[in-house]
């Protein structure tokens, strides 16, 4: 016979948690510009950046990532997690992943813990994968954390990008809660387009240089990237997810009262934001201050707004993000009361 009884609902994942942490260390333009040949307007008007922050010698992604991951969880006053998430595109090695260490030395151990490689979509895939984690029943309480150190795979010397990235981590909390309240997360578009996998790369040390026998030449060691082609592929892809996911969930582009961006270059969040016909006030942007920090920079956007209190309980966010693969991806979130305490 039937039951009349009905199902518990799905939970969400709801933000409970954020933090952000980048190393000490600052390199202004005007230091890049004693070895580069550059300077500080120069840098500035292309990227929109006027500093970074560098990781010190031995320091590595998994440090980064324990720093925020700590205080994030120290924001949602918890010290457990059912599952750690590290999205990265600099792990501390090959084999094994980072997230492991990291839960551990969180005092997690026994957690689920596994890394994302989407380069800089990496915080948006991570979201979706949390709350995938916790609507399935998996896990209760998520720790993402996007941390990379680009420091260690950028070339000092190479003018065009070494000006441009930057260290550091940035971490959220996830709890299960329902779908209706402020801070769920929801409403995503994920995509990719490996043809053009040459775009953004490092081309050493995995199993295709690996496998061709030889030593890596110093240019395949580093981080390559075609600019202008993605810079092209950044803008169409991003604003293409962006209305993807307003429509999935009947937003206007004016009910969206923050855009927070992957910070890859503030020329690239505005033409996303003009495409989007998004006043460029309402794009939330810390690139000056801190570069180009991959999978690490919404957390940090987000982290650093939340301080200033640009972002207030209440507020609609639309976040997006395009990196190497080529990959992007955006979701949507409502900001939760009580935020989240930094």
């Amino acid at each position: 016979m039937p039951s009349n009884t009905l199902s518990p609902p799905v939970p969400a994942a709801v933000l409970c948690g954020l933090a952000g942490w980048v190393p000490p260390r600052v390199v202004t333009n005007d230091e890049l510009a004693e070895r580069l040949d550059t300077d500080d307007t120069w840098i500035r008007t292309r990227t929109g950046i006027r500093r970074r922050h560098v990781a010190e010698p031995g320091q590595a992604t998994s440090d980064l990532a324990v720093e925020a991951g700590r205080l994030a969880l120290r924001s949602a006053g918890t010290d457990s997690a059912d599952a750690v998430i590290v999205t990265t595109t600099t792990p501390d090695r090959p084999c094994p992943a980072t997230a492991p260490v990291v839960a551990t030395r969180l005092g997690l151990a026994g957690a689920a813990a596994f890394d994302i490689g989407a380069v800089c979509t990496g915080f948006v895939y991570g979201l979706a994968t949390a709350a995938g984690l916790i609507s399935s029943g998996v896990a209760r309480r998520v720790l993402l954390i996007g941390a990379d150190t680009y420091s260690t795979i950028v070339d000092p010397v190479d003018r065009t990008n070494a000006i441009i990235f930057g260290d550091g981590a940035g971490a959220v909390v996830l709890r299960a809660g329902h779908a209706d309240e402020p801070g769920a997360v929801g409403h995503f578009d994920l995509g990719s387009d490996g043809a053009h996998e040459d775009l953004i790369t490092v081309a050493a040390g995995g199993s295709r240089q690996r496998s061709t026998g030889g030593e890596p030449t110093r240019a395949e060691r580093h981080f390559a990237m075609r600019g202008k082609e993605v810079y092209r592929h950044a803008v169409t892809r991003m604003a293409a997810s962006a209305r993807t996911t307003l429509a999935a969930a009947g937003w206007k582009t004016d009910d969206v009262d923050h855009f927070v961006p992957h910070q890859a270059n503030l020329r690239i969040l505005h033409s996303v934001a003009d495409d989007l016909d998004l006043p460029r006030e309402r794009c939330v942007a810390n690139i000056d201050a801190v570069g180009n920090t991959g999978a690490a920079s919404i957390p940090l956007a987000l982290a650093d707004a939340v301080a200033r209190q640009r972002i207030r309980a209440g507020d609609r966010l639309l976040l997006t993000a395009f990196g190497g693969g080529l990959t992007w991806g955006s979701c949507l979130m409502t900001w939760p009361e009580p935020a989240p305490h930094l």
